[in-house]
């Protein structure tokens, strides 16, 4: 199973980061795990032109900067992980520009959504947050789920690690978090190693 991590902190090493990390290294002795740290990319903002909408067995978006590389790799995969901090309820500015452009993975016709590219796909999401859940990590998972569901595609976790201060101080609960993760994305257990594997 090809496993794509979507890592939208700006922080290469935080706290979303190391959970992810954690639940990377956990699957990849058993699928194929590929990273994308989007700061690493350069990815504008949907300019609203529908010109995707006149391509409808790809992207077609006219923006030649690096969200089609990205949307491919996305198409291509069996898991899709969307791993960002909380930032003013919601998600990081690095992976807001990323979803916004996933508009033009739909495709419809006189309002009406004809296929989806993404058809199927099964997708997670990982949160980190300074605070509680409730009332503050509560929007970000509804959001996920409606554009998942515009998308077509299947969510198969929502992982919210809670009252995050420093990497070196998430210590168990990473690994907690992340070994969950293992268990229903990949079907991969830490303890006795493998469950069952996940398609």
């Amino acid at each position: 199973m090809k496993i794509l991590t979507i890592l939208g902190s700006p922080k290469k090493h935080g706290n979303t980061a190391t959970v992810l990390k954690q639940f990377e290294d956990l699957v990849a002795p058993l699928h194929q795990v590929e990273r994308i740290n989007l700061t690493d990319y350069k990815i504008n903002g949907c300019l609203g032109c529908n010109v995707c909408q006149e391509n409808m067995d790809e992207p077609g978006c006219v923006q030649k900067d690096d969200a089609l590389e990205i949307l491919n790799r996305i198409i291509t995969a069996d898991v899709v992980v969307y791993a960002t901090p909380l930032y003013a309820w919601s998600f990081s500015a690095q992976m807001k520009a990323l979803l916004d452009r996933h508009y033009c993975l739909v495709k419809s016709k006189d309002h009406q959504i004809i296929h989806t590219l993404g058809t199927g796909k099964q997708t997670a999401l990982l949160v980190t947050c300074a605070g509680p859940v409730e009332q503050n990590a509560d929007l970000i998972q509804e959001i996920f789920d409606r554009m998942m569901a515009y998308s077509r595609c299947h969510v198969i976790g929502k992982y919210v690690v809670p009252f995050c201060t420093t990497p070196d101080e998430l210590g168990a609960k990473a690994a907690t978090f992340a070994k969950q993760m293992a268990r229903e994305i990949a079907g991969v257990n830490a303890d006795s190693q493998i469950l069952s594997p996940a398609c």
